[in-house]
């Protein structure tokens, strides 16, 4: 399918390669990653309006490192080159890269030594900015028709333009967070350089998408795996819009739900939006399988296994349905990059009924595949989803099974449900809901004396985690005003029968995860 208007973003292998795609996406510019191997394939087909070239690990000094392909290098259009996406074009157009004695990795500062299309409205020259700066090899060379327009001490060619051929690069990466004014130079090249106009709007893409989803369609009915979170909701929501009551959904409740949520999830879309809603309460199965299981694989193997067997079982019940609806997001379809084996196949397979599709023999609908998560969220609220419903922190598909290390059973799910609802009610009574990425409570396989009144106690340990982050892949502990962990840690012990002790969780992602299994 063409995207004239759209952006192509290589990707040589960079660990950050889907923050350009979110920078192009704040823009107002529709854009795709695709790796270097199928490049050539994708920009004949989507026809771009401009190219950027990712960082990534390779040396394009060694033999059979990546390239740019021919057809792009020949094609005029505006590029820009990241990284390592710099260091190739500079090879690939004729001018030296070298393997650098050390590197340059972290803050650095440039210094603006030209005018350049890149900072109109932002750099003046002669001034000094901070960067994010990660590489080993350096450009030693330009290649024929290309200026410096700024430097800094490890990298004299940090930012290098062809004006005539309309080609920019620069060493450091301006998609991270850690160079400031790094979006900003996103826009430029896609407003300034690309000339692509910046309207593409969350309105209009559910306007094209609903008539592609009539288009799949046609006549046909369709069942969706509603999980209660984010996706798989508006996902429903926009193709309940497009098809009405040809979509069935399928709710199943197996007891590691969050307090309420159940209920809320049945009244939001059968009462409220009045979709055709299939509610199972599949407690008893879930539980009877979680006992006397400890080891996290063997839980996620389960639930993940027993949930396809029930939505298998309600959809035979259904009958006729020819489509399969998932709420799958863009990172999960976007294909790692393989240097030695060629582009890899091996799709990540988050989809919240995985392993259904080659089951039971359906077409698939995913109308959020070309997604990141909070352009989901914005599309929620376009669909005209609760505030407090579509910006919920993210909640992990074998639910509080996972937050319970150890066996699972219906006592323990009981007492994290309610101690989790009391720290998300404080968190939200202090209005720090939405700085945090991910809070939630974990009730750990530990037993600890207390004292309670006159009498001594032998309850469980609950552990409590919040974090800030941008995109779940790094995470910092959030830091708590002085007087919240004190408070909520009292409201806990005094209203949750079966705690006696309450501690906080400072790890950062790396070294620990967000979850604790």
């Amino acid at each position: 399918m063409e995207h004239p208007d759209s952006i192509l973003i290589v990707d040589f292998g960079s660990q950050v390669t889907q923050l350009i795609a979110r920078r192009v996406r704040e823009a107002g510019v529709y854009s795709e990653i695709v790796p270097f191997q199928s490049a050539a394939e994708a920009f004949a087909r989507i026809n771009p309006a401009a190219v950027i070239l990712s960082g990534g690990p390779a040396s394009v000094v060694d033999e059979n490192s990546p390239r740019i392909p021919q057809a792009i290098l020949d094609s005029g259009l505006p590029m820009l080159g990241i990284c390592y996406g710099q260091q190739a074009l500079t090879e690939q157009l004729g001018g030296k890269v070298e393997k650098g004695d050390s590197g340059e990795f972290g803050e650095a500062f440039i210094t603006v030594e030209g005018e350049c299309t890149l900072f109109d409205g932002l750099w003046a020259t002669g001034e000094r900015h901070q960067v994010w700066m990660s590489h080993g090899d350096k450009v030693t060379a330009l290649a024929p028709g290309f200026r410096v327009v700024a430097t800094s001490p490890g990298a004299p060619y940090a930012i290098i333009a062809n004006d005539e051929r309309r080609i920019y690069a620069m060493q450091f990466h301006p998609e991270v967070v850690h160079t400031p004014d790094g979006a900003k130079l996103i826009a430029n090249f896609v407003r300034h350089v690309a000339g692509v106009s910046g309207d593409w709007t969350m309105a209009e893409f559910r306007a094209a998408k609903i008539a592609e989803i009539r288009e799949q369609v046609g006549e046909g009915r369709v069942i969706c795996g509603l999980s209660g979170g984010v996706d798989s909701s508006v996902a429903a929501l926009l193709i309940h819009e497009a098809i009405g009551d040809q979509l069935t959904c399928v709710f199943v409740d197996g007891g590691i739900l969050r307090q309420g949520e159940a209920e809320q999830v049945v009244s939001l879309f059968r009462g409220h939006y009045n979709i055709p809603l299939v509610h199972v309460d599949a407690q008893d199965l879930f539980m009877d399988g979680l006992a006397g299981v400890t080891d996290p694989e063997a839980k996620r193997k389960f639930i993940g296994k027993t949930f396809i067997d029930v939505f298998e079982a309600e959809a035979k019940k259904i009958g006729g349905a020819e489509f399969l609806a998932q709420g799958t997001l863009y990172p999960d379809v976007i294909e790692s990059v393989s240097f030695t084996g060629g582009p890899s196949v091996t799709i990540k397979s988050h989809h919240n009924v995985g392993g259904l599709p080659a089951r039971m023999n359906m077409k698939l609908v995913e109308p959020l595949r070309e997604l990141f998560k909070d352009e989901v969220r914005v599309l929620g609220r376009e669909l005209g989803l609760p505030d407090v419903f579509v910006g919920r922190h993210p909640f992990p598909g074998p639910g509080l099974a996972i937050r319970i290390p150890g066996e699972v059973t219906r006592e323990r799910c009981d007492i994290l449900r309610k101690a989790d609802a009391i720290y998300l009610d404080e968190i939200r009574k202090a209005g720090l809901y939405d700085a945090i990425w991910q809070a939630f409570a974990v009730l750990l396989p530990v037993r600890s004396v207390g004292v309670m009144g006159d009498g001594r106690t032998y309850d469980s340990v609950l552990a409590l985690r919040a974090v800030t982050s941008v995109d779940g892949m790094t995470a910092q502990a959030f830091d708590f005003p002085g007087d919240f962990l004190p408070r909520v840690t009292t409201r806990i012990i005094n209203e949750v029968k079966g705690i006696n002790r309450v501690v906080y969780d400072y790890t950062s992602k790396p070294p620990g995860t967000i979850e604790w299994e």
